[in-house]
């Protein structure tokens, strides 16, 4: 599979052969949506803590006498059918919502989901960023603006983390930056395209490349 390199004008700067073992790969749906629901539960902050009726204040002393009053029989205003008194069935923070997926699926549902985006040409490769002497978000923005992803969604994939680049492209709305190393399923998936450079796309390919 071939796709095209542009270069910083938006122009056509020659063509890069992906690898079959990276981005040829056929995609297993069930696999990737177990992975990306995996990841969105590792995310979840489990803050949510309702009181039940053993930690609501007060409630000590019997509301009135058990009979002879004409009233229901209560215990305690700490119970759930009182106002004021304890949740029933309530959120706990003691719940535990982690996923744990094996590596190998981690790794494989990544490669399906690059795959996908090669096929669909939502890869676009660059020959290389642009070299930021200050974090302007203008520069980032005309050179997606002659891209195939002008005014899409957008991952950028750099071959490691560069801050001008972050500072740069972190105002731009739909437009996310990842260093190689920290892409993941997830990542991919809430983006339309992801732009890329040949450097990056050859370590990502030595990495995952079937020896």
């Amino acid at each position: 599979m071939q796709v095209k390199i542009y270069n910083q004008k938006g122009e056509e700067a020659g063509k890069a052969i992906l690898s079959k073992d990276v981005f040829g790969l056929d995609i297993n749906n069930d696999l990737i949506h177990q992975v990306a629901i995996s990841q969105r539960a590792n995310q979840r902050q489990n803050n949510a803590q309702a009181k039940d009726r053993s930690e609501v204040r007060g409630g000590g002393k019997k509301p009135w006498r058990q009979k002879g009053t004409g009233r229901a029989r209560h215990g305690s205003r700490r119970s759930p059918i009182w106002a004021g008194g304890g949740i029933t069935f309530g959120p706990r923070n003691q719940r535990n919502y982690q996923g744990v997926v094996p590596k190998k699926m981690r790794q494989k549902a990544l490669l399906m989901v690059l795959s996908a985006k090669a096929k669909e040409n939502f890869l676009l490769i660059i020959d290389e960023w642009p070299l930021l002497a200050e974090a302007k978000t203008k520069f980032i923005a005309q050179l997606l603006s002659l891209l195939p992803c002008k005014n899409k969604s957008c991952l950028l994939i750099s071959e490691e983390h560069d801050r001008n680049l972050f500072l740069a492209s972190r105002n731009l709305s739909n437009v996310g930056l990842r260093a190689i190393k920290d892409i993941n399923v997830l990542d991919l998936l809430n983006y339309q395209y992801v732009l890329t450079t040949k450097k990056a796309l050859k370590f990502l390919e030595k990495e995952n490349v079937k020896k």
